[in-house]
């Protein structure tokens, strides 16, 4: 994993810009630093670097092909690269390092666009062609790696951080207002949406080519997921074993390395699974870490980890982290380029950053739950349209009503039950919201942001997603596999674990895998009205110890609600309670007033505070 940047313009570009862009993010890429400006300067690429396969200079970048046509800038890792390698040379290509960037140029020049189809890896990057002029932007299908960008005509930035646009001299912060709704919402930015009004995203599966004569740009989705084939086989022994072979096969892609590596094993179901293909495949010394809080018995799982780092006989590291201290939130805060509204960020940081002492390379979960049914909300709406279908409309709109006026932000259930009017989808669009419309506009009372931003409201962003032909349990886990993982899981994953220059990867993320969870798993082996993660449990009856526990649900989370009661709670009211605090006080005392009578606003209090340090940090405008 590395950092991106570069600029196109009609001028002629300042190095310097270049160079200031990619200093930014010097935590991405501790192992070296590149700079390429075309003959006529009107085109700059930079990286930095943080070597995982072949660690020679040859692997340097910007990377330029032998006819000096071609010139590359990648995040990312190729996992099938070898493959391809082997396939590009007996076409005829030679190769002067043992990199994946050099094969990835060499597959762009080969096949062009159509290399996206054939990779299977996790990947941001772009490719210059001098002779067309055309710059060539792609994004990986899930959407680990990210690639923000900016466009006017007759100039053209982009880069793997916003705080790299934002070193830019002179370039305008100043929050986008839909963006801002969004994130009070669902507490990220989703979409190609950017916290900072006139800077986008490239969604995930996405690729662009920007002509830097015309400048005319043209972005298309490169890969979809598959429909549901509902004539598929849906015996469930044999779905457990392709997956055990799909899975055998990622996680043996992706601990190809030159560097060491380990495994995040939280004790759940994910990361045990892949621990346990791991040392099945015959992976030596294998490193796995995990964190515990001791005096929180309800938030440690590190004896289930322990468990299964017995049973695999791997080397296990364990951070004890009684209390982190809140002064670890501004530098957090800092690096997150559009905040987040994840507590979780701060375990994640801290694992991150023990397993670096280690390892630079790290396997984890993430993406288990969004394709094989781990979240409650998917039983939970199962049970909700039981009763939509005995209920008539006219009482659930009641219900509705009386809950968005009359219940307490943070009362359990309160968002749930403003979602039961209208259909299934009405539902999915209220799951896991933090403010919904009228605790938004008396969070912003004085400022014109909600009206600006006209009618848009976030909650009719996932609406659009919708596809009921994927059952009500699909239908759910779609619309979060295309919103909350790659906009706030892979988010948390790729800012913290960058921060301490560790590279994550994904296997359940192979997007064989996750064709295969969307296309050919039935809801009944994801999860029912009672049960969840159905397929995944059934493979880990198989392969995990029987002692081990795998009925729970949770992960690397914090204790926040009993550390709001210390050193946490005084931080937060210092920055909620201040006065250049862009929220609303009379708003703010009431959500902590309503979280000390035991309501549940500790990630919207965490949400408002990050929000806070981070507008601060970069000095951005409302």
């Amino acid at each position: 994993m590395c950092g991106i940047a570069g600029v196109a313009t009609f001028n002629q570009i300042s190095r310097d810009i270049i160079e200031k862009m990619i200093a930014s993010m010097n935590h991405r890429g501790p192992d070296g630093s590149g700079v390429w400006l075309s003959p006529d300067s009107t085109v700059g690429l930079g990286h930095r670097r943080l070597a995982i396969i072949d660690l020679t200079k040859s692997a340097s970048q910007p990377m330029v092909d032998s006819t000096k046509h071609f010139c590359i800038v990648f995040n990312g890792e190729i996992y099938n690269y070898k493959d391809l390698k082997t396939q590009l040379e007996n076409l005829g290509c030679q190769f002067n390092s043992e990199s994946d960037t050099e094969v990835l140029l060499e597959a762009f020049k080969v096949w062009g666009p159509d290399c996206l189809t054939r990779i299977h890896g996790a990947f941001s990057f772009c490719i210059y062609d001098q002779r067309r002029k055309v710059l060539f932007l792609a994004r990986d299908r899930a959407g680990e790696k990210p690639l923000f960008y900016s466009f006017s005509r007759g100039n053209f930035v982009f880069a793997s951080e916003l705080k790299a646009i934002m070193s830019i001299p002179g370039f305008s912060r100043r929050i986008s207002h839909e963006a801002l709704s969004s994130y009070l919402c669902y507490g990220y930015v989703p979409g190609e949406m950017c916290i900072l009004s006139g800077v986008n995203k490239v969604p995930p599966a996405h690729a662009m080519e920007i002509d830097c004569e015309t400048w005319e740009r043209k972005i298309w989705r490169y890969w979809s997921i598959p429909n549901p084939d509902h004539k598929a086989l849906c015996d469930a022994e044999e779905l457990k074993g392709r997956l055990l072979e799909m899975l055998k096969t990622s996680v043996q892609r992706q601990m190809i390395a030159d560097v060491p590596l380990g495994i995040l094993l939280s004790g759940g179901v994910d990361s045990s699974l892949i621990t346990a293909v791991a040392a099945s495949g015959g992976a030596t010394n294998l490193r796995t870490f995990t964190v515990s809080f001791p005096g929180h018995k309800e938030y440690d799982e590190s004896m289930y980890a322990k468990i299964v780092a017995r049973h695999f006989s791997t080397q296990h590291t364990v951070l004890e982290a009684s209390q982190a201290s809140a002064d670890i939130l501004p530098e957090l805060a800092a690096q997150f380029d559009e905040p987040i509204a994840d507590s979780s960020m701060v375990p994640t940081y801290m694992v991150a950053k023990l397993v670096k002492q280690y390892c630079t390379v790290a396997l984890g979960g993430d993406g288990g739950d969004e394709l094989f049914g781990g979240y409650p909300t998917y039983s939970w709406l199962q049970n909700q349209q039981i009763f939509r279908s005995c209920c008539p409309a006219f009482f659930r709109s009641g219900i509705s009503k009386i809950a968005e006026s009359f219940l307490p932000v943070g009362l359990k259930g309160r968002t749930n039950l403003m979602g039961l009017s209208d259909d299934l989808c009405n539902s999915i669009n209220y799951f896991n919201v933090l403010f919904d419309r009228r605790p938004r506009e008396s969070l912003l009372k004085g400022h014109a942001t909600m009206s600006e931003a006209g009618s848009f409201m976030p909650e009719k962003v996932k609406q659009g997603l919708y596809r009921p032909e994927y059952g009500v349990a699909g239908s759910a886990m779609l619309i979060d596999f295309l919103t909350y993982l790659p906009d706030n899981i892979l988010v948390k994953v790729d800012r913290t674990s960058m921060l301490n220059s560790l590279e994550m990867r994904a296997p359940f993320l192979d997007h064989s895998i996750i064709e295969f969870a969307f296309g050919e798993v039935p809801d009944a082996l994801r999860a029912t009205r009672s049960d969840r993660k159905i397929l995944l449990k059934s493979l880990c009856r198989d392969l995990l110890p029987a002692n081990l526990d795998i009925t729970r649900k949770q992960g690397f989370i914090i204790p926040l609600k009993d550390w709001l009661s210390g050193e946490w709670g005084h931080f937060f009211k210092e920055v909620l309670f201040d006065k250049h605090c862009v929220f609303n006080r009379e708003m703010v005392e009431s959500l902590w007033k309503w979280q000390q009578m035991g309501l549940r606003n500790t990630e919207r209090l965490f949400a408002l505070t990050i929000f806070e340090l981070w507008r601060k940090h970069y000095q951005v405008s409302l």
